[in-house]
């Protein structure tokens, strides 16, 4: 019987080393993918229900379906278009502003195909949950007072028009990225390119009836602290997952982005304490959400040290955006998309190229080709074309979608009504 159990062992190790030298042969890095796998689930859950519970109980009750649906309808939307063309657009060869059509219908992608050392449909898979959660957090823009029909639309044409070219120049082999622009896991791609939408279609479509006049308090904290949590957790995958593998990168990575995120938000909640005397649920979530935003782009080129002083800088600026938007400007940034990740995100590409650097002592990172000056300028380069690129094309969208669906905007009847009754003939609570 030892003999016997013994032979199995044997063979079972015998077959695990056979397995293992064929995918070292075949270029397959077992580890790695099991990486990218989770961190794609990861991402995704940082949407669902992650995004989705955060903005729904930031807004009224009467519009908590709604934000709901457009979380849940984009994601199906987003994926559709990434199979389509998005996938295609960002990442085929194509020229420096953008990729080609060669992989139309993922025509191209097999079972065995790879990209580095994972296979083709897991990279494609993880990218698309970054297209998928990049709309999704426009929305906070307009929460509570655009068309469902506009939003779809929106997410169709702005995704193959706005955020396939500027992932392709950063992440596809673009001008960006042949430049040199540090962008670890979305600071341009994702965060400044939602941000910059979201201000675009708040002046636009116009602020909710009663803005800066009426109360319009979160209708459910406990609701956003939910979500909150779960995109605390999810972004590990979103920073930790762009290394592309099971590697010292991503450990830094995650690390990194939980200490922005704790400092950020303990920032945020310490700043509301100092001028308030009180801090605020909300307050700290939202600070946690501008420390995770700002660290993005940074995340696998900064250590420890620079990422505490990331998160600090994130939670004390973008808490002051947030007022000189909304209480200066009078912009209604409904759900604070701007504010949070567009200047953290502004914030985070800029402060790459300072934390980077080898020469900070403790505030060190893994280092710059060029130095701290030079970085910054392509940093800037970049911020200043996805900026202006962002603005111009999502505003021609609206302006295209207003004659397509006859206004971008419900009337002022059905905003009072609520978007849950208007748009789904539903309501989140029946009490």
């Amino acid at each position: 019987m030892d003999i016997l159990k013994n032979s199995k062992y044997l063979l079972l190790v015998s077959a695990l080393m056979l397995s293992g030298s064929a995918f070292a042969e075949d270029g397959l890095s077992g580890a790695n993918t099991a990486w990218i796998m989770t961190s794609t689930a990861l991402v995704l859950f940082m949407t669902l229900p992650g995004l989705a519970l955060f903005y729904a109980g930031l807004v009224r009750s009467k519009n908590v379906l709604s934000v709901l649906m457009q979380c849940f309808s984009i994601a199906c939307v987003a994926s559709v278009v990434w199979f389509v063309a998005g996938y295609s657009l960002a990442f085929g060869a194509g020229n420096a502003f953008i990729g080609d059509l060669s992989n139309l219908f993922l025509a191209n992608v097999a079972e065995g195909t790879l990209s580095g050392d994972i296979p083709e449909s897991v990279f494609l898979m993880f990218q698309m949950t970054f297209a998928i959660i990049t709309p999704a957090l426009v929305i906070g823009g307009f929460a509570e007072r655009m068309k469902f029909s506009a939003v779809m639309l929106f997410t169709v044409f702005w995704l193959l028009a706005v955020y396939a070219p500027v992932c392709h120049w950063v992440w596809g082999g673009g001008w960006l990225g042949q430049m040199g622009a540090l962008d670890f896991a979305g600071g341009i791609v994702v965060h400044i390119t939602a941000g910059v939408a979201a201000l675009v279609a708040a002046i636009m479509v116009g602020p909710r009836s009663g803005f800066s006049v009426t109360p319009m308090p979160p209708h459910n904290l406990t609701l956003s602290v939910a979500g909150a949590g779960m995109l605390w957790v999810g972004w590990f995958g979103f920073n930790g997952g762009s290394a592309l593998g099971a590697n010292g990168d991503a450990g830094m990575a995650i690390l990194v982005t939980h200490l922005s995120a704790a400092c950020g938000a303990a920032t945020w909640a310490g700043i509301e304490w100092s001028k308030y005397g009180k801090p605020s649920v909300l307050g700290i979530i939202t600070g946690m959400v501008a420390g995770l935003g700002t660290i993005t782009p940074a995340s696998g080129f900064v250590g420890p040290a620079g990422a505490v002083v990331i998160g600090i800088s994130a939670g004390a600026v973008c808490f002051y955006a947030t007022m000189y938007i909304k209480q200066t400007l009078k912009i209604d940034d409904s759900l604070d998309v701007m504010p949070v990740h567009g200047v953290g995100g502004i914030l985070g590409t800029l402060a790459v190229a300072v934390f980077a650097s080898s020469e900070l002592g403790l505030f060190s990172g893994q280092g710059l080709d060029n130095t701290i000056g030079a970085q910054l300028a392509i940093q800037a380069q970049g911020i200043l074309a996805a900026v202006a690129y962002t603005a111009v094309v999502t505003y021609i969208i609206f302006k295209v979608i207003s004659v397509l669906t006859g206004g971008i905007r419900v009337n002022e009847d059905e905003e009072s009504q609520g978007l849950d009754i208007v748009s789904h003939n539903e309501r989140g609570y029946d009490i």
